[in-house]
């Protein structure tokens, strides 16, 4: 497994940096940028996606960036790539602004259920990792093509749990659990989780970190729901280190049943 608890050391590291918070959040799909500081605050996030589509090439600093404090880790993505080289060029256009060397890598040329390409995906991953990017590859959950990913360099692996946007948690469960059991770097599940319950499931199952922007942004109270995304975040991975108890299909009394009124 990818989770490291040696001596009682929790942290996450990705290609090396400790990265404090499991939460990774998007900036997209606020009704007004200016709450994005409050959010993380809340969230207490280190790394934070950014869609390189939203950024100014000119006034880099004066578009969505301009709404993220510094210190933060940013991860742009390449959102709207439909194959390998798209995703390269993106990539590439990212560093030229100061977006720094981490990549999300988005390979989707499927416009109905916005499903990744996992071959596309590789095929990135293998160009951006010989530049020097710490790639973290969006994929579909699959345990060869998560083990060719990490062969390659990925710096961690992120399976979605439903289709991108969907809130509808994790349907992918099982191949998710697979992953986590194989992976030799970090598990991130990304995509699909809409509620805290969601994030602390699949904390719970064993991922190292989750990534999530809809069920944050297109909220009632963003800043409210980023807080109860942080706890249920930090529930779940608690859970995971304590050892759930085992299930059962019939009953186990917690207290004997017999020989209390007989003794």
């Amino acid at each position: 497994m990818s989770n490291d608890n040696n001596n009682g050391n929790d942290d996450l590291k990705i290609a090396g940096v400790t990265v404090r918070s499991r939460l990774i959040t998007g900036s997209g799909k606020y009704r007004d940028d200016r709450i994005i500081k409050d959010v993380l605050e809340a969230a207490e996030c280190d790394v934070i996606t950014v869609a390189l589509r939203r950024v100014d090439m000119d006034r880099p600093k004066e578009s969505v960036l301009s709404h993220i404090p510094e210190g933060k880790i940013l991860l742009p993505n390449t959102s709207g790539a439909r194959n390998a080289e798209e995703a390269v060029r993106i990539a590439r256009l990212a560093r030229s602004v100061g977006c720094g060397d981490w990549i999300k890598i988005e390979v989707i040329s499927d416009s109905a259920y916005l499903l990744p390409d996992n071959q596309e995906t590789l095929k990135a991953t293998e160009v951006l990792v010989k530049e020097g990017f710490v790639v973290l590859p969006y994929m579909c959950p699959d345990l060869y093509a998560s083990r060719r990913l990490a062969d390659a360099g990925a710096a961690a692996v992120m399976p979605l749990g439903a289709p991108i946007g969907t809130n509808r948690g994790l349907r992918t469960a099982e191949l998710i659990e697979i992953m986590i059991s194989e992976s030799t770097v970090p598990v991130i599940v990304d995509a699909g989780i809409g509620k805290p319950s969601h994030a602390a499931e699949a904390m719970e199952m064993g991922a190292d970190a989750v990534l999530l922007n809809t069920a944050i942004a297109a909220s009632d109270d963003p800043v409210r729901m980023a807080e109860a995304f942080k706890y249920a975040v930090k529930a779940g991975r608690q859970a995971f280190l304590a050892g759930m108890a085992g299930t059962s299909k019939t009953a186990n009394a917690s207290s004997p049943l017999t020989g209390f009124l007989t003794s």
